[in-house]
């Protein structure tokens, strides 16, 4: 053995040592000294029966709100399309969702990934009962998947079509809107599905977000969602917007059962129906990761 032989042995086991006291901080919630806030957060594909699929969304399960400004530095560090908080209520739950820029009304997919996390997680049974800004929202865990019961939104006439000059290659077939969103219908799935956004002009539309939508061909409706303002360029595939697709192609089509697909790239399939004043869609979920976060103290 050379005379640095010792001497390197020596080195390298401070530097393990080093290496799992360093690990065993982070464990416990320590880092550079001061203690950290450790919380359990999972991602969820939903409106997918496999991870790689569907659209992602990360759920916190919480005591309590953590302040505002907190949730919303988490959803921007996850930068997906929704980031969900959870809190118990009684034997309710109360529901927020924040995308990277802003804390929103409604969001159907985080939704589902919520209900899945507390299903498949936390053992929930039954059926469980969101408080949100646009009311009670319901999820059951049923042999096709999670059955969603949302509030209808009907569609309402759209009176300020110069608005969207510029955005359509070809005149719409029809223009309406909802409390957040404006809805064009296309000429047909491969209007659809050929759609180049400009999210520049789209993003001009303020608050609302734009969903372009058609007739389809293996199914009864298409759509896809684009909310560059909220920091969601395109949507994978969205719960929330068929609150108002189901009442308006139910009555285009005549009939309150209808199958859809958002064909954005990573795509979801939703089967729908509009029961009187609700909307029920009923989609699968897959758990893709669920790991710790550290927040300073």
């Amino acid at each position: 053995m050379s005379r640095d032989e010792p001497s390197r042995f020596a080195e390298r086991h401070r530097r393990d040592r080093r290496g799992r006291s360093n690990r065993a901080a982070i464990s416990q919630g320590k880092c550079a000294g001061n203690f950290m806030k450790t919380l359990t957060m999972y991602q969820v594909d939903a409106f997918s029966d496999q991870v790689f699929g569907g659209n992602p969304a990360a759920v916190l399960v919480l005591e309590a709100w953590l302040p505002e400004s907190v949730m919303q530095n988490i959803a921007a560090e996850n930068n997906l399309a929704e980031t969900a908080f959870v809190r118990p209520n009684g034997a309710a739950w109360d529901l927020r969702w924040f995308t990277p820029a802003r804390e929103v009304n409604f969001c159907g997919h985080a939704t589902l990934a919520t209900a899945h996390v507390l299903a498949s997680e936390r053992g929930v049974v039954g059926e469980m009962a969101f408080n949100t800004r646009v009311g009670e929202l319901r999820v059951v865990r049923d042999s096709l998947g999670y059955r969603l019961d949302l509030p209808s939104f009907p569609p309402e006439p759209w009176r300020d079509s110069p608005s969207i000059n510029g955005i359509f290659a070809e005149p719409p077939m029809s223009v309406f809107r909802n409390f957040e969103n404006l809805f064009v219908e296309l000429a047909g799935e491969h209007a659809v599905r050929d759609f180049v956004p400009d999210f520049l002009k789209i993003g001009q539309l303020h608050a609302l977000g734009l969903v372009v939508t058609g007739k389809g061909d293996a199914y009864d409706f298409v759509s896809r969602y684009f909310a560059p303002a909220a920091g969601v360029p395109e949507d994978p595939v969205t719960g929330s917007i068929h609150a108002t697709l189901v009442p308006y192609w139910a009555k285009k089509l005549g009939k309150p059962k209808l199958s859809a697909y958002q064909c954005s790239r990573r795509g979801g399939r939703l089967m729908c129906e509009l029961s009187g004043d609700r909307v029920l869609i009923t989609g699968q979920a897959a758990t893709f990761m669920k790991a710790d976060i550290y927040l300073p103290t």
